[in-house]
């Protein structure tokens, strides 16, 4: 027989959603909010990065260690890349990078590839506009440019191309401390 902690607890998952996941927001009202109360920053990204090749209809989920899935790309075109991160905090996670922003956004290759094809590139440092998701946002759940959900949580920086609003996306906490420098701190 359970004891009534044991219940309580029983109670208490039973009654949460299955997969609950966090509130859908309009990231382009939380940034443009973040602007009004001076919560933005400028950063770029500066760590070098390894990339290689994407095969056509390629599907690169992006792990991030300690949380597991953070998105899943669209399938891959001729000439899209996919990008690792050099930073072990988060697992070396994985991106696709579409050609015409791999060639806007990195420089190289930096020398030959290995055997699976990854070649080093450093990034071109474009200044991105930033906030850091506070703990009185809470973590929600947006859009991403490339039509998927991603969901970002307090300590994470949310990431926009000043020049293309829409390009407006989540980097964990880790891989942010990682990969970016601050120009300018936010506030």
């Amino acid at each position: 027989m359970l004891g009534w902690p044991a219940l309580l607890v029983a109670a208490l998952l039973m009654s949460a959603p299955a997969g609950a996941q966090p509130p859908q927001v309009d990231v382009h009202a939380l940034f443009d909010q973040a602007e009004r109360e001076a919560r933005v920053g400028i950063a770029r990204k500066t760590m070098q990065v390894d990339a290689r090749p994407a095969r056509p209809g390629e599907v690169v989920v992006t792990l991030i260690a300690g949380e597991g899935a953070e998105t899943r790309s669209p399938p891959a075109k001729q000439g899209d890349m996919v990008v690792r991160n050099r930073c072990p905090a988060t697992g070396n996670e994985e991106i696709l990078v579409e050609a015409a922003k791999f060639t806007q956004r990195y420089d190289g290759p930096e020398g030959p590839a290995d055997a699976a094809g990854w070649q080093p590139y450093r990034p071109r440092g474009n200044e991105m506009r930033y906030l850091v998701v506070r703990a009185a946002d809470g973590a929600f759940s947006f859009t991403a440019p490339w039509g998927e959900p991603m969901v970002a949580r307090p300590g994470d920086a949310i990431v926009r191309n000043p020049q293309d609003a829409a390009d407006t996306y989540r980097i964990a906490a880790a891989a942010f401390a990682c990969t970016y420098e601050v120009v300018q701190p936010a506030g």
